[in-house]
């Protein structure tokens, strides 16, 4: 009986979506026809991948696997550097750096098998998986290989040329560069075995392993402290981490997928769209991170390392809000992937509601951050960041806003399986990018820096949202999208305005009221009201209940 309600609640679904409004989903809706017992299945089954509870369970997950590293990493961070000395531990996070940049060398294919297998998951094709699964994997296991082999290869370059390594930890250097070569193929192995957990929406046993194994990262080198202070131990019991946690991953995903114990295939058929996707994910992956970095060495070489320091530590303040962000992409990726293959208006849902609440959670602490960012850095670092910081914290917030928003989009078209369009969007905006943060640093200083950066998000932003109305809202790419960054803007300008603090505490009081108000009356749903009124009744009278302390 169970099973016939869900599957009477998903047709409902189907054909009410009340909150989906546009013209062409309506007219969607106008022609489907009923559904015969195998397609209700499959309806049942997206249903089960992409429903807002596990989602948001599975953005908790993530969100526990990037915060608890970084708890560790408080913790751990000083502990090494008194104990290896700084030289060291410079060697050890250029360490980290290098296994994290030859993972690129899977070139994209954990992604683009992730989403085959969430296509297939959500159709009556899962008698693919293996082919899928073992394809991907087995080509990522040899570019691992190679990975690994030029690893070792430029080890002796980066040694003894391109770093300014002290002589008497040059051989050292050298023997822990060729022992991280080790785990090129593990990291991008890994990432192969974990993308099928992703794709079944399984980040809570994911997270049990990523949470372990992110801590590892920083605690299985504190382990080896009391024994020896030298790289290649520290650097051995990273790798000796990577390759229990690469047997764990295997163990769950042969687990929750067990035809793949059973059936073992390689199709070459399915190396042109793997390496399509992967192709394209690859430049996405080298292009965002250039355009990430680039800024810095350019405000090094025209500036001052000083300048550096001025900038990018306002820089990690604001990208910190991304988090949330993050954690949920991660959990939408595999469920565009399986919507946007079969049902295109549950897409549409997902997409709408990622997009305002993303919304919702970064306009508040954006506009706080930037109304108190004299106040947050004075408080925090003193009187020399406040005076140059300032304004580059400011700035880079509005970027940070615009920059979340465009997860969304990125992760939907990706999900579809266009990942050529966000390659050749990021493509587009690299030259564009390279002159204006050169012209702006060079007359306007750390300040014309942070302006380009955030040029660059407010593109990108409306770039990639005018992208995926090609796939779920193409009645209205330009109908919303700039009256709202315009709005979000002048308020966020309002912001930069100086204040003294009671100024700031009425202003800041004002317009978050104000945006309370209208996103409890015009962006919040009938449904999401009345969820989050039953949330309140639900909690309210237990918080009452509670006696307060010493009674």
């Amino acid at each position: 009986m169970s099973r016939i309600f869900r599957l009477r609640a998903v047709i409902s679904e189907r054909w009410l979506a009340s909150d989906i409004k546009d013209k062409e989903v309506i007219e969607i809706q106008k022609k489907q026809q009923p559904l015969d017992l195998q397609e209700m299945a499959v309806e049942v089954e997206i249903q089960d991948l992409t429903r807002g509870s596990l989602l948001a369970r599975n953005t908790v997950w993530n969100l526990l696997g990037q915060v608890a590293p970084m708890g560790v990493a408080l913790f751990a961070i000083p502990m090494l550097i008194r104990h290896i000395g700084t030289d060291r531990f410079g060697i050890l996070t250029i360490a980290w750096m290098v296994v994290g940049y030859f993972s690129l060398f899977d070139l994209g294919l954990g992604r683009a098998m992730t989403n085959l297998v969430a296509q297939h998951l959500g159709g009556d094709r899962q008698d693919e998986l293996p082919a899928i699964v073992w394809t991907a994997n087995g080509v990522m296991a040899v570019m691992g290989i190679v990975g690994a082999i030029a690893l070792a290869a430029v080890s002796p370059l980066f040694t003894h040329s391109l770093l300014k390594i002290p002589p008497s930890l040059q051989t050292e250097t050298l023997h822990s560069l060729l022992l991280l070569s080790i785990s090129v193929p593990l990291v991008i192995s890994t990432a192969g075995f974990r993308g099928i957990l992703e794709a079944q929406q399984k980040f809570g046993l994911l997270n049990i392993v990523k949470i372990p194994m992110g801590v590892a990262t920083f605690l299985a080198p504190v382990a080896v402290l009391p024994f020896t202070n030298n790289l290649t131990a520290l650097i051995g019991a990273l790798v000796f981490a990577r390759v229990i946690f690469l047997i764990a991953y295997i163990f769950l995903a042969l687990r929750e997928m067990p035809t793949l114990r059973h059936q073992f295939a390689f199709d070459k058929v399915l190396l042109r769209p793997l390496f399509s996707f992967g192709g394209w994910m690859t430049v996405s992956n080298v292009v965002s991170p250039l355009m990430v970095y680039v800024d810095r060495f350019l405000i090094g070489s025209l500036l001052s390392i000083t300048a550096v320091a001025y900038y990018a530590t306002p820089y990690e303040v604001a990208t910190k809000l991304l988090i949330v962000p993050g954690a949920l992409v991660g959990v939408l990726f595999p469920a565009f992937s399986t919507a946007m293959a079969t049902n295109r208006i549950r897409g549409a849902l997902l997409y709408r509601r990622a997009a305002k609440y993303v919304g919702l959670f970064l306009f508040p602490l954006s506009f706080v951050l930037i109304v108190f960012s004299q106040n947050i850095l004075q408080l925090w670092l003193g009187h020399e960041f406040s005076v140059h910081s300032t304004r580059v914290l400011q700035i880079l917030s509005l970027g940070v806003f615009a920059n979340g928003l465009a997860f969304i989009p990125f992760a939907l078209i990706q999900g579809a399986g266009r990942a050529d369009i966000t390659g050749k969007l990021h493509l587009l905006e690299l030259p564009f990018y390279l002159v204006s943060v050169w012209v702006l640093t060079r007359h306007f200083g750390i300040e014309g820096t942070a302006i380009a950066w955030t040029i660059r998000m407010i593109a990108d932003v409306i770039l990639m949202f005018w992208a995926a109305g090609r796939f779920v809202d193409k009645f209205a790419r330009f109908k919303y999208l700039i009256p709202v960054a315009a709005g979000v803007t002048a308020v966020f300008a309002l912001g930069m305005v100086g204040m003294s603090l009671p100024e700031k505490i009425l202003v800041s009081a004002i317009v978050l009221l104000s945006f309370a108000a209208t996103a409890w009356f015009a962006l919040l749903a009938a449904e999401e009201r009345t969820s989050i009124q039953r949330l309140k009744t639900r909690l309210l009278p237990s918080l009452l209940r509670q006696k307060p302390m010493g009674a």
